[in-house]
């Protein structure tokens, strides 16, 4: 522990201490600020406690509080300060820029400000700015029917909702990649720091170009606590801190203090020269044509938790302590003494004055930007606004030859790369390829063609051998899921397009931020304002059926299940069981906005089904029958054979070529799914098939094998509705076993082989008239099942007869 006067210095309290010097305010000028800090710190804890008597025209009662007090005040000062500073820059610079406000349950700070730059009437005439619209803005802060504690997409200028801790560094990057006169100012919380995402994301400004990106500039809130525990960083020597930020690459810059005068001297200059900091790097990178990667600024905030709060409500530490976090004094319904406290702190900020009839007199509106240079007003936070849409190659012209269906193997995933590179090419300024070093290992390196592999960091000479490294690159590759999905994230939501591809098993790692930006997009429905943004497309490969070394660790299909569990109004997931298939679905993708779009596609060689008219037909309709492969020629069938998935679809049709060989006679249906959630009633989602059109494909009395490419139980719960299907679909699908496997013994273990699936339905069909004839067959088939298996395990292979099956009929 440091000694005592070390630890006086991490203290929030006293006259201002800074980095950077100078009085840039005249004594007119602080009077304004304080007014305007005055007024904002009063609209927040309005917001919080009050229902009625918004001005506090008459002496404050209980009927005048919200029978609930929700909301968190802690973070609102620091932000507040930060915001209404960096206003001024604005005005004198004319800057373009928006705030991201990182720390949980930040919106009073924000809402405020969008308050008094008139924004938020502006978007919510019934919030008028007088005192019935202020008692309406009060009342619906965290009130049934209202918004949320947090910078939902019902507050103007956010792209970023702060409900989960963590990513408002890499959204705020990902906004001013490509947007070269925009500046991200961005709060993160102390507690936010501790996080693993937001850790990772200060290392973006290695990814930023000074020629073609815009700057994010952030503040680091030092209030010292979370809900109920001291924040790491604001323990930490100013030194030890100060080493930190330099490790990463940036020059920080303290504010400490509480001083309020003082404060707004320090705050102004600092902030100022950040800016001007800033303009320089960008200046001498544009006019040089040399991009380089300068230390980039960081304000390091230190203020009281709850500042202007009382210091103690009966001995009780509250501004400076963890007890300011949410809501500061909690009892006033009960405590008469409380409420009194309460009453005259608000007073303190003087809301007679300073909302005469209920609005800020123009001397302080005149301290706010105007037009779209508010920062709540910025309409690259509203970023559909913005949004273009991608100019398209035909991809059409990069289709798969296919003379005969499941004859030739290719990689419909190297050939997809192609369609990406003229993407690329065609849209040099809004379109870029996420993701976490795979980009080559997953048969992508074609996009190399348009756009390298954005590095600012060190070159070396056999960086020129295959390396792909360039300043002005399109491909965005950092070793962290959650960068590079918070970057994709904020580069959509300032209205650009992207995609980011990753290993199956891996995309766990984001699956709480893909809930987040799925919620933010289904709230975005619901507010007229928000204009759509560009789908979040996400291409899923290194499947869980091809993971020959990498074994039991790299076998994990269930980010399905997650994404299944989100709103029908914003998620889709597809399937592509083939090369033309893929390219079909990924154009889609890329055209649509405001979904989450999950495209799952194996990287490696596959067989090939259809040509890309019948691929085009097929994806269309999401699921059908396939005739090519079928055998019931319109009348009843004996069984339906079903698939979802590439390795999938394959292994279902070589158990048909099994059945076919035993019983040339026997009635089989073949159905495909590209569309995963066709199999859901239409009744619960819009893509889902009628009752009808299910009994169509499936029947409602015949035995379904349906060989699936994640775990079975998803594929049970998306049908259990559908007529038949609890007593006659068997769904096959990865059941948690896996090891250092072939692919066929993979399969093998999980129960999704062809010889499995052949079995399976032999064992379905008996009473239907196979009796002998079955069970002959099925020990055949077991037979052929073990020596494939006991080969793998000896030669560490599958036997090349099943290896380099392809489809030998002649239908």
């Amino acid at each position: 522990m440091g000694d005592s006067a070390e630890t006086e210095s991490l203290r929030p309290f006293g006259p201002a201490r800074s980095t950077i010097k100078g009085a840039p305010l005249s004594d007119g000028e602080i009077k304004k600020y304080n007014d305007f800090f005055k007024a904002s710190l009063y609209l927040s804890l309005g917001m919080i406690y009050l229902r009625q008597n918004p001005l506090l025209k008459e002496p404050l009662k209980k009927e005048h509080l919200k029978a609930r007090l929700l909301g968190h005040f802690g973070s609102a000062p620091g932000q507040i300060f930060t915001y209404m500073h960096f206003n001024r820059l604005i005005v004198k610079y004319d800057l373009d820029a928006i705030f991201i406000s990182g720390p949980g349950h930040g919106a009073p700070a924000v809402l405020s400000q969008a308050y008094l730059e008139g924004t938020y009437s502006e978007v919510y005439p019934e919030t008028s700015e007088d005192e019935e619209g202020m008692q309406k803005f009060f009342k619906q802060f965290s009130f049934p029917g209202g918004i949320g504690s947090h910078a939902t997409p019902e507050t103007p200028g956010s792209i970023h909702e702060g409900g989960e801790l963590g990513y408002s560094i890499s959204h705020a990057f990902g906004a001013v990649f490509d947007h070269p006169d925009l500046i991200a100012v961005t709060m993160v919380g102390d507690g936010e720091a501790e996080t693993g995402p937001l850790a990772t994301s200060w290392h973006s400004t290695k990814f930023l170009n000074p020629i073609t990106d815009g700057a994010v500039l952030p503040i680091l809130h030092l209030n010292g606590y979370k809900i109920n525990n001291p924040t790491i960083l604001a323990r930490i020597s100013h030194e030890e801190l100060k080493n930190l930020f330099v490790g990463y690459g940036y020059e920080p810059y303290f504010v400490e203090g509480d001083d309020v005068d003082s404060m707004h001297q320090a705050m102004a200059a600092t902030l100022e020269h950040c800016v001007l900091e800033i303009r320089r790097f960008q200046k001498q990178a544009r006019d040089s044509g040399k991009p380089f990667r300068p230390r980039w600024p960081v304000v390091i905030l230190r203020t009281p938790k709850g500042w202007t709060g009382p210091r103690k409500v009966d001995d009780k530490y509250l501004e400076g302590y963890w007890r300011a976090h949410q809501v500061p004094i909690t009892d006033v319904h009960e405590n008469s003494d409380h409420l009194k406290l309460l009453e005259r702190w608000m007073r303190s900020y003087e809301p007679d004055r300073l909302f005469a009839d209920g609005k800020i007199s123009p001397e302080l509106k005149a301290l706010c930007p105007t037009g779209n240079r508010r920062m709540s007003a910025n309409p690259v936070a509203n970023g559909g606004v913005l949004r273009k849409p991608l100019r398209m190659p035909n991809f059409r012209n990069f289709a798969i030859p296919v003379e005969k269906p499941a004859a030739v193997k290719s990689s419909g995933m190297q050939n997809m790369a192609k369609f990406l590179r003229d993407v690329m090419a065609l849209n040099p300024t809004n379109f870029r390829l996420f993701g976490p070093d795979e980009t080559e290992s997953n048969k992508l390196s074609a996009v190399y063609d348009a756009g390298k592999k954005v590095w600012m960091g060190e070159y070396f000479e056999e960086d020129e051998n295959g390396g792909n490294l360039a300043p002005a690159g399109r491909v965005m590759e950092m070793l962290s899921e959650h960068t590079c999905e918070g970057w994709l994230e904020g580069y959509i939501l300032s209205g650009r397009h992207g995609l980011l591809n990753s290993y199956e098993p891996f995309i766990h790692i984001v699956d709480s931020m893909v809930n987040q930006h799925c919620k933010w997009l289904e709230k975005c429905l619901e507010v007229e304002w928000r204009n759509k943004i560009a789908s979040l497309n996400i291409l899923l490969t290194a499947l869980v059926w091809r993971q020959d070394h990498n074994g039991f660790t790299h076998q994990d299909p269930g980010f399905l299940d997650v994404v299944a569990n989100k709103s029908p109004e914003v998620v889709r997931i597809y399937l592509p069981p083939d090369g033309n298939c893929l390219l079909s679905c990924m154009d889609h993708c890329l055209r649509s906005s405001n979904y989450v779009n999950v495209v799952v596609a194996d990287k490696q060689e596959h067989l090939q089904y259809l040509s890309m008219e019948d691929a085009i037909v097929h994806c269309t309709k999401g699921i059908g029958i396939w005739p090519q492969f079928s055998t019931d020629n319109g009348e009843d069938p004996d069984v339906v054979m079903a698939s979802c998935g590439d390795v999938a679809t394959q292994e279902s049709l070589a158990a048909i070529d099994l059945l076919l060989q035993h019983f040339p006679d026997l009635k089989i249906r073949c159905v495909n799914v590209v569309d995963l959630f066709k199999l859901i009633s239409n009744v619960d989602h819009p893509h889902g098939l009628t009752d009808r059109e299910w009994t169509a494909l499936f029947t409602a009395d015949r035995p379904i094998i349906f060989n699936f490419h994640s775990y079975p139980w998803l594929v049970h719960r998306l049908t259990y509705k559908r007529p038949g299907a609890g007593e006659n679909l068997h769904v096959r699908g990865y059941k948690e076993k896996g090891n250092i496997d072939t692919p066929l013994e993979l399969a093998i273990r999980n129960q999704t082989d062809r010889f499995s699936l052949a079995m399976d339905a032999i064992d379905r069909m008996v009473p239907r008239g196979l009796g002998n004839r079955g069970a002959a067959a099925r020990e055949a088939l077991r037979s052929a099942q073990i020596k494939a298996r006991n080969l793998a395990f000896e030669a560490g292979i599958d036997p090349p007869s099943l290896r380099d099956w392809v489809w030998p009929h002649k239908r």
